[in-house]
């Protein structure tokens, strides 16, 4: 009968159960709201922005190249910029950083695409 007792658990130390894993949940809800969220909303507005380019506005590509859309090919995927008045150059859709008045820095970075 003493070898049950000595097998059980003291009182005091068992303490599990959800306690044990709040900490791992509060990092975890921090980094979301600090991170993939703002990332994620940015990514968004950034897929918006693009949906809804047309010929006229101005725009800067991830190289820095500024330059106006002339028009739009390939189903949306190819977009023609005039860089000045006789020069056209053809850019996929996803080299545009942003319109002109509203890239950073942080926007002509090149992103890591999966």
């Amino acid at each position: 009968m003493e070898f049950l007792y000595a097998l059980a658990a003291p009182e005091g130390q068992g303490g599990g159960g959800f306690a044990a894993f709040l900490p791992f949940v509060l990092i975890m809800a921090v980094i979301y709201f600090l991170m993939i969220r703002p990332q994620s909303k940015r990514q968004k507005e950034k897929r918006q922005m693009l949906e809804n380019i047309k010929k006229g506005d101005r725009v800067i590509t991830i190289g820095g190249i500024h330059g106006s859309v002339a028009g739009i090919k390939n189903n949306g995927k190819v977009v023609v910029l005039k860089v000045d008045k006789n020069m056209n150059i053809t850019v996929n859709k996803s080299a545009i950083a942003g319109l002109a008045g509203n890239v950073t820095e942080e926007d002509t970075q090149v992103e890591a695409q999966a």
